[in-house]
């Protein structure tokens, strides 16, 4: 190549370059992205997935034979693999204490039968469900009462245990609120509540094991990502964990965030999520039919997890995630 046709090459694909330059600095500065109408939540739960923009701009910079473009396209990609890079290495290791599996069992589950009976097969030594309705409860309790000779349920949401529960409470998510909120019946309140606090009796000392389904995100034509009670119950959970002295604790659910969203940063800030220390890739839990994001989580302090996996899908609209932890 010669002296000019390098000079060319460096000045090809102005556009190509503006945009890997822009790519790698949202995810960069994704944290000072405006929250408002939602647009930070959204932009931290798909960052994972900006990385599918480096290999097409990459095609393109190479097609334009651009220099620059392709210089330009360190920065996005060193950024991803420092994020997301980790992620990627099978972290898991052998032995261990302890089996929990969570698992958002769907209100719309029209075989919670076989939901149940795919859980036991597990061989989870807890298993903590999210999104019980009236209806299925029984047929959960039935199915699992062999295996599990312990549990409890607490409004929608339940643990089920190889070994003895105690100190079983519901924990307030904040889910209504404003003026009409106190308002509310006790009995109304219980069905509704969506976590709960227990302690597993293990031959190696207590673990406490908070289960929890935070409030749904929605999308609105006016509103945007709408994450109000999400956010509220992220409040609300990260609260309970500070203020609990366990040694040993675990939280289990349905958050209805990734790890990387910002709601979650009071939390994760003490909790260590079992995947992204003991697991294999993203571990996406949902939607379970084609997952994109891990919203499903397993959380731990006190404890170290050996294992992290996503278990084969069942009725429901996401697929159950497990942990081996160890202490």
């Amino acid at each position: 190549m010669t002296t000019t046709e390098r000079a060319i090459s460096w000045r090809r694909g102005p556009v190509l370059t503006a945009l890997a330059l822009l790519l790698g600095l949202l995810m960069l500065l994704h944290a000072g992205i405006t929250d408002r109408g939602g647009i930070g939540n959204l932009v931290d739960t798909a960052l994972p997935w900006f990385g599918a923009f480096i290999p097409l701009l990459l095609a393109g910079a190479l097609r334009r034979r651009s220099a620059s473009a392709a210089l330009a396209l360190l920065l996005p990609a060193g950024v991803w693999l420092g994020l997301f890079g980790g992620l990627l290495l099978d972290k898991s290791q052998p032995g261990g204490d302890l089996a929990v599996v969570t698992h958002n069992v769907g209100a719309e589950n029209a075989d919670p039968t076989g939901t149940a009976r795919a859980l036991a097969a597990s061989g989870a030594h807890v298993l903590a469900l999210e999104e019980i309705t009236p209806q299925a409860r029984p047929v959960y309790e039935r199915e699992l009462a062999g295996a599990y000779p312990h549990h409890t349920v607490q409004g929608t949401v339940g643990l089920w245990s190889r070994l003895p529960l105690t100190g079983t409470r519901p924990v307030d998510l904040e889910l209504n609120a404003g003026p009409l909120a106190d308002t509310l019946p006790a009995a109304a309140k219980a069905a509704e509540n969506r976590a709960l606090r227990t302690t597993v009796t293990t031959e190696k000392g207590p673990l406490v094991v908070y289960v929890a389904h935070l409030g749904s995100v929605r999308v609105f034509p006016r509103n945007g990502f709408w994450t109000d009670s999400r956010d509220r119950g992220a409040r609300a959970l990260t609260e309970a964990v500070a203020a609990d002295g366990s040694e040993r604790l675990v939280v289990l659910g349905d958050l209805n965030g990734t790890t990387d969203d910002r709601a979650f940063t009071g939390l994760t800030t003490h909790l260590r999520s079992a995947q992204e220390t003991a697991g294999e890739g993203f571990g996406f839990s949902y939607p379970a039919a084609f997952p994109v994001v891990r919203i499903d989580q397993v959380l731990v302090r006190g404890v170290q997890a050996k294992k992290s996996w996503v278990l084969a899908a069942t009725g429901s609209d996401h697929l159950p995630v497990g942990a081996v932890l160890s202490w």
